[in-house]
């Protein structure tokens, strides 16, 4: 029986009941899913709003890394001594895998392998600029922004982790919209300054309905 997202994602975390979780932990816990079910982990504590402090610019460095591997042809990731060493606390990542479940379930309703052309080295490359890109956003020094691309990240993990190409394009397009807000963030940031960048934040909460949120 085929274990679900979920499933996977608290795998790699390994049985450890240990305060800390090293990244190069991680990496042998994930195994043969290698790329994808890696981003998804590691992208968590980013992608999610919950305070996570710390992560996005070494996690953004991270992802290029990651993304520079696929673009060269790379099936399984290797992480440099820097980053194996980090480490994550254990309950802020089962504390991510637990928000992340809630929505998981609804997405492994419609995920499943399709135009598996984006296993391809093509398809792999393709993935791996959009990464590339999404972790040059994370690693920008601009408040509250980097949920965005961490999401994007995270989305395209589920789709590799699945091989669903149908998905990791859904994904891709999100990561154009992500493109698209950053450059009228740095525009503001130009034009108005941080002040204009932190107004322009509270009108896009109030559109969606989250004013008053953190």
């Amino acid at each position: 029986m085929k274990n679900s997202l979920s499933d996977n994602l608290r795998r790699s975390l390994g049985e450890n009941d240990g305060s800390d979780i090293s990244l190069e932990s991680i990496l042998e816990n994930v195994d043969e899913q290698g790329f994808g079910l890696l981003m998804m982990v590691l992208s968590l504590p980013s992608a999610l709003p919950i305070p996570a402090p710390g992560y996005s610019t070494p996690f953004g460095i991270l992802f290029i890394v990651l993304g520079l591997q696929m673009l060269n042809g790379r099936h399984r990731p290797w992480l440099p001594q820097w980053a194996a060493r980090r480490t994550m606390t254990r309950t802020s990542a089962e504390k991510a895998i637990g928000i992340a479940t809630k929505w998981l379930g609804h997405i492994e309703k419609i995920v499943h392998p399709r135009l598996t052309w984006i296993s391809s080295p093509f398809g792999s490359r393709f993935l791996s600029f959009i990464v590339v890109v999404m972790a040059a956003l994370m690693t920008l020094p601009i408040p509250s922004t980097n949920t965005f691309p961490a999401a994007v990240i995270f989305l395209i993990g589920i789709g590799l982790s699945e091989k669903d190409g149908l998905f990791c394009l859904g994904a891709c397009t999100v990561g154009v919209l992500a493109i698209a807000l950053y450059s009228v963030i740095i525009y503001i940031l130009v034009a108005q300054g941080m002040e204009g960048v932190l107004h322009s934040k509270e009108w896009i909460k109030g559109l969606l309905g989250l004013s008053g949120s953190g």
